[in-house]
């Protein structure tokens, strides 16, 4: 029969068979491989259950389209079968495959109508076949009549052609035909057309297609940093889409528009599969233990064991992996579209990241695809299915792209967010201590903890300055706010209290200070700050508020005090004038200083949260000995655990001083007049005070010292000055006079008579320094006690 004959009543129309694979005849699947009666995939909304009607033709899938960036327009396809149906109705019942007027006088044919170029010979067949076939004489055989074929109110795009053989991909079904022939009509076993289920099948695996894609990449959008991203793709694609997975990243990653210098090295960076059984299960992960102790667990991460312990295909997967330069994998990656492994292009790559002689099961059961982010490629993923299990599909690379577009993208998202996030903390470790200083009589210990991992910065801070006379100034602050500027705000008001500490001014009056320089700054510029200064020597504390919590003394005994304190105004207000009080300071006593984040959040206000601190530190001090002090970096760890689950709303700044003071017997002191015999004076009253206490070993030392110091002082003073002598695990010597110029260290020509004695001072003492106070200055010196 030739292509303008009519067929005859009766007789069935062979279909056209495609060139490329033909789908093997068997029972519904999913679109993985997976049976229909599964439970569908979750992730997206219901899918539309209802086939097309009867006389219907083959409703096209909702399912990817053939274009890798996009999907079908499924309103379209909706529209197209609305106008089918409506010019069926107009025909009129009992027309059959009968010609069915269209607009413009074109008619429509009852046959499936090819994509192609519209010659003559098109022609001919349409006005051929446009004529009606008759219908069966009566009385004729009523066994099963050859349906016809159905109509299509519009022409289906054409679909993609493959750069390997030139087949097509035919968008709905995924089958390989010969470029320009359309895939055959699926037909029933007895050689009629497809009924209305083939169709629905065909749109159910469409859309769970669809749902699987959204809801992966959901998943995989979900992570924030590099391993959340990479485990969102494993748990995805396993076991839903594959049944292993290897994902390789460049090592090391570049950031943002860093461009890489050296060779393209990858790493696995985590690996997912099926186990084969309970038993591969446990030797896998006995394995994979083993292997991450002995490599210090630097190795690839994974929920489970490694690839390597089971039999996927994957035994010789590599860790690390050197791509190099225009080699089988550089030209996969360069391509960044996903391939089979049986492409030619991919079967000489994947050797390079499955070992030289990898066993990946024959077919379409393995997929390569490249993980190109913003700029550039940054690694590799492999899906892999074992033999047992339907291979891929073309349209699985469609998916396959989708994954590994959305996981780069994430990735290039972690390593941009880590970066910040290191700078952030850097900034905040700049702006805090290093470490504590260690002064006479008090012992000190600090934490700090952000608000959150999206809120590393702030504007909590806290300090320890040493001041004059083996003093310590304990300072705390909270700046309003999350963010760099919080953070910028808070240094300058730090450097500012560091400078201010240094001129030995009252607290209230640096309190003052800080509040002029925050005006400077802005107007919205505010702070909390608590300023006190330990004295050792008195056993006495000065402190000043300005808005901040008050603190909380633990005493020895275990009894936790809230120091009544007057609050004042916040930094940065104006117009205030600030209060502050003087207090005893009991040896053994621990004084806890704290930004609000510790005690206020929003299951709680400030009070209750100081109330619930003062209760902590009372029962952890009962768990001590009560002639002993509970220990500073325990103490602080157990005043965090107030802290509940939800409780982070704010960063915290806690500052701990143990007050162990000096005792009486252990200072000496005298006020000396600035006369020429004060020099012998001083000699002889230091060697008196270091034989009470048993140092004579130190003698000539300390004499010489105390000598060059006190002369100097001598030569400029007007008042008397003062020489005090303490002895802790050191032995310290203060010279103090009223003249505010600082002594300074230069070198002395053989011919001066003088300049030598900071020299001298330089050279025997483990310490020394001076500084200024408000009525003049503090030369003082350390040396070893033995």
């Amino acid at each position: 029969m030739t292509e303008h004959e009519q067929p005859a009543a009766g007789t069935a129309v062979p279909p056209v068979q495609p060139a490329g694979r033909a789908t093997p005849s068997g029972p519904a699947t999913g679109p993985f491989g997976v049976p229909a009666g599964a439970p569908p995939l979750t992730g997206g909304p219901a899918a539309d259950s209802a086939g097309p009607g009867p006389g219907d033709g083959p409703a096209r899938p909702a399912g990817l389209s053939a274009s890798p960036g996009g999907f079908a327009d499924s309103g379209t396809s909706q529209a197209s079968r609305a106008g089918d149906g409506a010019q069926r109705q107009a025909a009129g019942p009992g027309t059959g495959g009968a010609e069915q007027a269209r607009p413009g006088g074109r008619p429509q044919t009852g046959s499936a109508r090819a994509p192609g170029k519209r010659g003559a010979a098109e022609k001919g067949a349409r006005s051929s076949t446009s004529r009606a076939v008759p219908d069966p004489a009566p009385g004729a055989d009523s066994g099963p009549q050859p349906s016809h074929a159905p109509q299509e109110a519009r022409q289906a795009p054409s679909p993609p052609t493959t750069a390997e053989s030139g087949a097509v991909s035919h968008p709905s079904t995924g089958e390989m035909t010969a470029a320009g022939i359309p895939p055959a009509t699926p037909t029933k076993p007895g050689g009629g057309a497809p009924d209305d289920g083939d169709a629905a099948e065909r749109e159910r695996r469409g859309g769970d297609r669809l749902r699987f894609v959204g809801a992966a990449t959901r998943r995989i959008a979900r992570g924030m940093d590099l391993d959340e991203t990479v485990l969102g793709l494993c748990r995805a694609s396993v076991p839903a889409y594959s049944d292993a997975i290897l994902v390789y990243l460049r090592d090391p990653l570049p950031v943002g528009d860093e461009r890489p210098t050296g060779p393209l090295m990858l790493r696995l960076r985590r690996s997912d599969r099926i186990p084969d059984d309970p038993a591969a299960m446990v030797a896998a992960a006995s394995a994979t233990g083993d292997r991450a102790q002995r490599d210090g667990g630097d190795g690839p991460s994974g929920g489970g064991p490694s690839l390597s312990a089971v039999s996927d295909g994957t035994a010789g997967a590599a860790e690390y992996v050197e791509v190099l330069n225009g080699g089988p994998l550089a030209e996969v990656l360069r391509g960044v579209r996903p391939v089979f492994a049986d492409a030619p292009a991919a079967r000489d790559a994947l050797p390079e990241l499955l070992g030289t002689d990898p066993d990946v099961p024959s077919g379409h059961r393995a997929i390569l695809a490249p993980l190109r982010g913003r700029r550039r490629v940054i690694g590799a993923a492999v899906f892999l299915r074992r033999p047992e299990r339907p291979a891929f599909e073309p349209d699985d690379l469609l998916i396959a792209a989708q994954l590994a577009t959305h996981t780069a993208l994430g990735v290039d998202k972690a390593v941009l967010y880590g970066r910040e996030a290191y700078i952030a903390d850097e900034l905040q470790r700049t702006m805090l201590p290093d470490e504590l200083p260690q002064p006479t009589g008090c012992h000190l210990a600090s934490r700090y903890l952000p608000a959150a991992e999206t809120a590393r910065v702030g504007g909590d801070w806290y300090d320890a300055i040493p001041l004059p006379g083996s003093r310590v100034a304990l300072v705390v602050g909270d700046v309003m706010g999350h963010s760099m500027t919080s953070a910028a705000i808070m240094g300058q008001l730090r450097t500012t209290a560091q400078t201010l500490a240094g001129l030995d001014l009252p607290p209230q009056e640096v309190l003052h200070h800080l509040d002029e320089q925050a005006q400077r700054l802005g107007s919205d510029r505010m702070a909390t700050c608590l300023y006190a200064v330990y004295d050792p020597v008195a056993h006495r504390i000065i402190i000043a508020n300005a808005g901040h919590p008050p603190p909380v003394l633990l005493h020895r005994d275990g009894r936790a005090e809230v120091l009544r304190i007057p609050a004042g105004a916040p930094i940065g207000v104006g117009g205030v004038d600030f209060e502050a009080v003087e207090l005893d300071a009991p040896a053994g006593a621990t004084l806890l200083l704290y930004t609000d984040g510790l005690v206020e959040s929003r299951q709680r206000d400030v009070w209750t949260g100081i109330e619930h601190l003062r209760e902590k530190l009372t029962a952890t001090a009962r768990l001590t000995r009560p002639d002993a002090s509970a220990p500073l970096e325990p103490l602080c760890d157990e005043v965090l655990d107030i802290l509940g689950p939800g409780d982070r709303d704010d960063d915290i700044a806690l500052l701990a001083a143990r007050f162990d003071g000096i005792a009486p017997s252990d200072v000496a002191y005298w006020f000396l007049d600035p006369r020429a015999q004060t020099a012998g004076q001083a000699r002889r009253l230091a060697r008196r005070a270091l034989a009470r206490w048993g140092l004579e070993e130190l003698s000539d030392s300390v004499e010489l010292l105390v000598s060059e110091v006190v002369t100097n002082a001598v030569r400029y003073a007007e008042r008397p000055i003062t020489l005090r002598l303490l002895r802790t695990d050191t032995l310290r010597c203060e010279v103090g006079d009223d003249v505010p110029q600082l002594p300074r260290l230069r070198q002395a020509r053989a011919t001066d008579e003088g300049g030598r004695g900071l020299y001298l001072v330089n050279r025997l003492a483990r310490r020394w320094g001076a500084t200024r106070l408000s009525t003049g200055k503090v030369v003082w010196f350390e040396l070893p006690v033995n």
